[in-house]
């Protein structure tokens, strides 16, 4: 391929990403409320001010209006054009790896659900069943379109993820009598062996129990927090997942050397 025609085709995979990520942005803010993520269109929270389009382009428009609503100047979270640039990035990526194929759609999907999870599950300490629940469901009909995963692979993968979170979960309640993991997370482990198959569970885990656990102790030595502090869990499962999408077999034999 020419570099300049790829070249091309990455810059338009990620302005397509970013306007993708202005949608996730709305999923975001929306369904922990249980608010339709269509209609009515966006607007101010604060003032009402209904968004124009012109005022609504991914990333461009968060620094036209310096960060403002246009209307009543109050302040928009820097997470709109964060989760705008990182979508984006990850849609370039998964081009680059897959390019126009079956899995690129698929593995775009599948990120942009973790992105949305990851997000309310940081605010609201939640994971929304209308993404989860529908995502295993949708992780095992994809991997009859994917070569990597085929159906055993990913019934495996949801029977494994959700099983060792659930019995991590009932172990950690029998020892402390407190629950230290919500059904959530169990489901959306659940999840991610759907879509990346059994093998990925054991490193999913690994890489975000490491994650979390560092994160959390970063908390407690900041003075913020103490070791019964609640800390989501989805977003390191989000994250980790991710990380062996892209270089599963790299993390692996990295571990096994």
């Amino acid at each position: 391929m020419d570099l300049s025609n790829e070249l091309l085709q990455l810059i338009f995979v990620f302005l397509l990403g970013t306007c993708i990520g202005s949608f996730l942005n709305v999923c975001i803010f929306r369904i922990p409320m249980g608010k339709s993520v269509a209609f009515p269109p966006s607007s101010c929270m604060n003032c009402g001010h209904k968004i124009s389009w012109w005022e609504n382009i991914p990333i461009l428009s968060y620094i036209i209006l310096r960060a403002r609503c246009r209307k009543c100047s109050s302040p928009i979270s820097i997470q709109y054009p964060f989760v705008e640039f990182l979508t984006g990035g990850l849609a370039s990526l998964l081009f680059q790896k897959f390019g126009l194929t079956p899995q690129f759609f698929i593995y775009f999907f599948f990120v942009g659900s973790l992105i949305v999870i990851a997000f309310i599950d940081l605010e609201h300490q939640i994971i929304p069943d209308i993404i989860s629940l529908p995502g295993i469901a949708a992780g095992l009909v994809a991997s009859l379109f994917i070569p990597e995963v085929s159906i055993v692979d990913s019934a495996a993968g949801i029977f494994l993820g959700g099983g060792t979170l659930l019995a991590v979960a009932w172990g950690y309640y029998l020892l402390t009598k407190r629950e230290g993991m919500g059904g959530g997370d169990v489901k959306l482990l659940a999840m991610i062996g759907a879509f990346l198959g059994w093998k990925s569970i054991p490193v999913v885990i690994f890489l975000s129990a490491a994650a979390g656990s560092i994160i959390g102790l970063a908390i407690v030595a900041l003075n913020r927090g103490n070791r019964r502090s609640a800390i989501p869990y989805g977003p390191f499962l989000a994250a980790g997942a991710v990380a062996y999408l892209f270089a599963g077999e790299r993390i692996v034999q990295w571990y096994l050397s």
